[in-house]
């Protein structure tokens, strides 16, 4: 939900130089998330990532956008939801990931999108893991497929 992430990461700073399209986007050894989205989906495991982005979309975003394309092909499915179009929903404050329904595992950054030293934050409340439930399933609901989704 946040607009910028770990600016510090070498892989961005060479994107904002101009590398586009480096074998190493979309090799799982050198993005182990690849293999692991793969193996995932592979099991029948279904991952979607939903991502509130402002537009016009920061510089991040598009190098997000760009990493995007290889993990959609690895089976992750994508959506964007220009955050004005969230305004009318209840979101957590902090990005998380919610697994089988019934754990969720907050991340947590620092002002300048570092993460924080205590970066995560695993809940099994019934409450919250609701509230994030919800949460997500309404922006996926109203946010676009990222084969349709146009940086802005």
């Amino acid at each position: 939900m946040r607009d910028g992430y770990m600016r510090s990461d070498p892989r961005f700073g060479a994107w904002q130089q101009g590398v586009r399209n480096d074998p190493a986007d979309s090799d799982p050894d050198r993005r182990p998330w690849l293999g692991l989205i793969a193996d995932l989906v592979g099991q029948g495991v279904e991952v979607r990532r939903a991502r509130v982005v402002s537009e016009p979309v920061s510089d991040y975003i598009r190098f997000e956008h760009h990493l995007t394309d290889p993990t959609v092909a690895a089976g992750e499915q994508v959506r964007w939801l220009p955050r004005r179009l969230a305004s009318g929903l209840a979101l957590p404050g902090n990005d998380f990931w919610l697994f089988d329904g019934g754990t969720v595992v907050f991340h947590h950054f620092s002002g300048d999108g570092e993460l924080a030293v205590d970066d995560e934050e695993f809940t099994d409340d019934p409450v919250t893991v609701k509230l994030c439930a919800e949460a997500f399933a309404a922006v996926w609901s109203l946010a676009v497929p990222h084969a349709d989704y146009r940086l802005a």
